[in-house]
């Protein structure tokens, strides 16, 4: 009886290690479902920046004026027999005199 005893605490032994530590046990649960949580929040985040992307994508196919904008707002360009201001702001003489 108590070689039987000795046996089933081993076995029990056994078998609370590998709940705790072994493979597929809590901790490495736990782990993966904090992985998982990751993974669907940069899945999200990818998912909404695609939208972006398409979005822009289908505005640039759909119209010609979408074109023109990112041409002047990113690349500088004008349309032939436009003419180019730039405006540059002096320092305020004013509000450094002031300071002194």
């Amino acid at each position: 009886m108590r070689w039987l005893a000795l046996v089933l605490l081993g076995l029990l032994i056994g078998l609370q290690v590998r709940l705790w530590m072994g493979e597929g046990s809590l901790a490495e649960l736990q782990s993966l479902r904090h992985e998982i949580q990751h993974q669907q929040a940069a899945i999200q985040r990818f998912t909404a920046r695609n939208r972006t992307l398409q979005a822009a994508v289908e505005d640039l196919r759909a119209g010609q004026e979408a074109l023109e904008e990112r041409a002047r707002s990113e690349l500088g360009m004008i349309q032939e027999g436009e003419l180019f201001i730039q405006v540059l702001e002096s320092p305020r003489t004013g509000e450094a005199r002031g300071a002194h």
